[in-house]
């Protein structure tokens, strides 16, 4: 099994929204990839919440059965475009995998 998360701390205004609207419309369109290719063990997007501690606003916790599920879903259509916007509205990123 390989596990993927990736977290990403936004900009306060970019693409016409604030910080808290971006990670909103991110987490929707995370969601709508939670089915996306088979091998998807699990997947949750979550935003940072008032009152617990958080150094990023958005976070993605997956699992997958191996590295060729999480390729498929890297290279997805659907999953490419929404690149766009992550890119756009973020201003720091971080990413690990990692076998289990």
């Amino acid at each position: 099994m390989l596990k993927h998360i990736v977290m990403w701390k936004l900009k306060e205004h970019a693409e016409g929204g604030d910080r808290l609207a971006n990670a909103a419309k991110m987490k929707s369109m995370l969601d709508a990839c939670a089915n996306l290719v088979p091998g998807i063990l699990k997947f949750e997007a979550a935003l940072a919440q008032p009152g617990l501690e958080a150094t990023y606003d958005v976070i993605l916790y997956s699992e997958f059965t191996d590295k060729a599920a999480l390729d498929a879903y890297q290279e997805h259509p659907d999953h490419v475009a929404i690149k766009p916007f992550f890119g756009a509205v973020r201003d720091q990123r971080q990413c690990m995998d990692y076998e289990v």
